[in-house]
């Protein structure tokens, strides 16, 4: 039943974007503890997922930077959350090496994808 869960959340293009889906689905539901209950899903975490937000928006606001967001039903909503991802996470990018490992790019280092990840096949970059 929790796979089953899980899969109502999947994104094909991985983790990162599944815990989105999570996230906007939990706000969709009022943010109920029991839709999250029903789901599998950790209240306690998401409700820190929502506080992380809400003091990240302060501190925009507070140095007077732009608060700019895709609109969710925009073709370009995914692209540009991955585009972000990429941009702060790029020293961990690692590639897929014929021999079936990935290799991070900065310094070669053997790495794998985590045994409960979403993704049901090995993406040529990660």
């Amino acid at each position: 039943q929790a796979d089953e869960a899980k899969n109502r959340f999947a994104h094909i293009d991985g983790d990162h974007l599944t815990l989105l889906n999570v996230y906007h689905a939990y706000k969709q539901n009022n943010e109920d503890a029991g839709w999250c209950y029903e789901n599998f899903l950790n209240n306690r975490s998401l409700k820190s997922a929502e506080n992380v937000r809400t003091q990240l928006a302060r501190i925009m606001r507070r140095f007077e930077l732009p608060l700019v967001s895709t609109d969710f039903n925009s073709k370009d909503y995914y692209i540009n959350i991955r585009k972000c991802l990429v941009a702060g996470y790029f020293m961990q990018v690692a590639h897929l090496e014929n021999t079936g490992h990935y290799l991070t790019v900065k310094d070669n280092q053997v790495v794998a994808l985590h045994p409960s990840t979403i993704l049901d096949h090995k993406p040529e970059w990660a």
